[in-house]
């Protein structure tokens, strides 16, 4: 059983279509589908149901999805390892660093590691994933991602591991001109129920800045009236700018058009930091990238 059958398998599995799998390996569709029908046939089973253009995995193939990805994420581990018994000798990193990140973090955290990864470390490739903080997390878990750099969860979870990198202060924004931005200055903040009545604009329930704020809400006994959702969080200042809502926003992200808030008795706060697998065996250049990280979070410390 060669590496590409499970590779397309596992596409096929993510992303429940032929045709973006073979898009996503860069294939055409009978190509997936040949290897597909490849798999089947040297395990003696389906692993796909196609009912109309709905593909779903069988019994047989969620049990092997797991299993698959392993096979995958050991091998490539023993090709890391043995590169990296070479590579000191040309005193060069090489590779392929593959990394998911939000834009937010993309945008306002991650270029002076970048910058400065990518100075030292020219020869090494850097495949940089624009995408939610939970679907990077989920990529990491998967074997997808090597690194993730992300929104960390609120609750710990010791399926990854996770260094915080950037503490980030969240607030709650209004624009300018809304009724409660008059008074922002109010003796020890508004309340939270005086918040509540008015519509929010939030990120979607699951992603993990979402939690943070609904955690609050149900703690104080109040229920949010969620207005209009986006993950995107300059889409969320914009949209709280011109009076559609309030927002839960990094607090370094207030300026003259969108104001904070402060609530009597609430900090809110995320942790915005690094994430990897147990079991994964880190490149070489992964350990470098994690090795910035690290040093800037300790500058920021210190």
């Amino acid at each position: 059983m060669d590496t590409a059958v499970l590779q397309a398998f596992i596409a096929v599995a993510s992303h429940e279509s032929f045709s973006q799998a073979a898009e996503t390996l860069h294939l055409t569709q009978p190509a997936v589908t040949k290897r597909i029908q490849t798999l089947e046939e040297q395990l003696g089973t389906s692993l796909f149901d196609r009912v109309g253009r709905r593909v779903t995995l069988t019994e047989a193939g969620r049990a092997l999805l797991p299993r698959a990805r392993q096979w995958l994420h050991d091998l490539d581990d023993m090709r890391r390892l043995v590169s990296d018994f070479s590579a000191p000798a040309t005193g060069q990193l090489t590779g392929t660093l593959t990394v998911g990140t939000s834009h937010h973090i993309g945008l306002h955290r991650l270029p002076p590691a970048l910058r400065a990864f990518s100075t030292t470390h020219p020869q090494v490739r850097l495949d940089i994933r624009f995408i939610d903080s939970e679907q990077a997390y989920d990529a990491v878990l998967s074997g997808e991602l090597e690194l993730g750099i992300v929104t960390l969860p609120p609750e710990p979870d010791d399926r990854l591991i996770a260094r915080v990198i950037w503490p980030d202060p969240l607030a709650f924004v209004v624009a300018a001109g809304h009724p409660l931005a008059a008074r922002r200055d109010d003796a020890g903040g508004i309340m939270a129920a005086d918040l509540a009545p008015y519509p929010a604009i939030l990120p979607s329930s699951s992603t993990f800045t979402r939690q943070i704020a609904e955690q609050m809400f149900q703690r104080e006994g109040l229920k949010l009236n969620v207005n209009l959702v986006t993950n995107y969080l300059e889409t969320i200042k914009m949209m709280v700018s011109i009076g559609l809502g309030w927002g839960v926003l990094p607090a370094s992200m207030c300026d003259a058009e969108v104001v904070a808030v402060p609530l009597q008795g609430v900090t809110l706060s995320r942790d915005l930091g690094v994430v990897y697998h147990p079991r994964r065996v880190l490149s070489r250049a992964a350990s470098a990238m994690l090795g910035l990280l690290e040093q800037e979070a300790g500058e920021r410390v210190a």
